[in-house]
């Protein structure tokens, strides 16, 4: 839009009506701009009133300027157009508050109220008033996107900071231009000052795309792709802290290290797709199940860790482990399928069990295997054919040869 609105400028000069149509098309695509930003910088913008009240800015922005335009054929229009500005706005929120509010809606509401009674005011002033009716409403769309814009990234960013910023000195140009044309009338600045703001903007969001770039590197660097869950690498940062407040603190960490038994049999038998539906599923559970300040990671393909703090103890983490396998006995729904795992679970508590972090592991992992491979073993037997015992089998003779004998 700020793209057609340059192009359409060039063509102000040409003769007739064609200059009209330029100067419309260039103030309406301006000002269109505006709102489009401001209605998708809203969070709620798939809802129909706010579908509602972007017709009806995009429609009274067009209005009021195509009338400003074609001064003095219309210009009997002006102030219904004005009432328009303040009444579309606030009977679309009254109409819709029962079953939706928003303070970015009421603000809208008061913004567009506000430049209802300038209009009102000041369009009919002889001599400048409808260059004050067009930096109002110009100054109205670009204030209400600063509003819009930092509310939707209130964040202490540079990004964010310079993007908020430059769109606040977007809508000033249109108070302090007629200002210095007022009040120091010999001093002339160039368009191109003017239109600095607009490169602000531009410079403020390719910031923020550079920010939201690097906050998921770093968000990837630190979770597991597939589930979310923190990965080894901030599972082993969170350990070391866990163990250092407990070592200031007197108190206990239990590690908890949780296999599924039966993974590879799910990828084998309804696909790796399904296998990985199944993580994530496992992880949110155990994630659930667990408080706040635990920890549940993904540090293997089929393994999942788990950082209890305190207050803990080894008690406390048997239970937690009983619950978190608890969760898997029934089937769980993975793509339609009905899956079953089991799981095996190792748990090592700090102090007791181990000094440090990298002992404190490998003490988990020993009782998981330990645990998985008992499990193995009480499985086979209950899988074991049972011989009963039976009387020993009496040969059958034929008669015949019973007497030839």
């Amino acid at each position: 839009m700020i793209m057609l609105h340059f192009a359409a400028f060039l063509f102000v000069p040409a003769p007739g009506p064609w200059s009209e149509l330029a100067s419309f098309v260039g103030l309406a695509t301006l000002a269109c701009a505006g709102v489009l930003f401001m209605w998708a910088a809203v969070p709620y913008r798939q809802r129909p009133a706010s579908l509602w009240m972007l017709a009806a800015l995009l429609g009274t922005n067009a209005l009021y300027l195509a009338l400003l335009v074609v001064d003095p054929i219309a210009s009997w229009a002006l102030e219904p157009a004005a009432i328009l500005f303040g009444v579309l706005p606030l009977v679309i929120s009254l109409a819709t508050r029962s079953r939706f509010t928003h303070p970015l809606r009421w603000s809208v509401v008061g913004l567009y109220g506000s430049l209802s009674i300038f209009l009102l005011i000041f369009e009919r002033r002889p001599g400048d008033g409808p260059a004050l009716a067009l930096n109002a409403i110009l100054f109205t769309v670009y204030l209400g996107c600063s509003i819009h814009f930092w509310y939707a990234y209130r964040r202490a960013t540079a990004g964010a900071f310079i993007t908020i910023a430059g769109f606040f000195a977007w809508a000033a140009v249109f108070v302090v231009g007629p200002w210095l044309q007022t009040a120091f009338p010999n001093v002339h600045l160039e368009s191109e000052v003017w239109n600095l703001p607009k490169y602000v903007v531009a410079v403020g969001m390719i910031l923020l795309l550079l920010e939201d770039q690097i906050e998921e590197s770093k968000y990837l660097a630190f979770h597991d792709e597939l589930t979310g869950l923190p990965n080894r690498r901030l599972f082993q940062d969170r350990l070391n802290s866990a163990l250092i407040r407990a070592r200031r603190g007197g108190s206990q960490v239990a590690l908890m290290l949780v296999d599924l038994d039966d993974f590879k049999q799910v990828n084998d038998t309804v696909g790796h797709h399904a296998g990985d539906q199944l993580l994530k599923q496992v992880g949110a559970l155990f994630t659930g199940r667990v408080r706040r300040s635990d920890t549940v990671s993904r540090t293997g393909g089929d393994e999942f860790s788990v950082i209890l703090e305190d207050p803990m103890t080894r008690a406390d983490a048997v239970r937690v482990a009983k619950s978190l396998t608890t969760l898997l006995d029934g089937p769980l729904q993975v793509d339609g399928h009905e899956v079953r795992v089991r799981a095996s679970v190792g748990i090592a508590v700090f102090p007791d069990d181990a000094p440090d972090a990298e002992a404190l592991c490998i003490a988990a992992d020993r009782r998981m295997y330990a645990g998985k491979s008992a499990a193995k073993a009480t499985l086979a037997e209950q899988s074991q054919p049972v011989f009963l015992p039976t009387s020993r089998p009496v040969r059958k003779t034929r008669p015949d040869l019973q007497t030839a004998e």
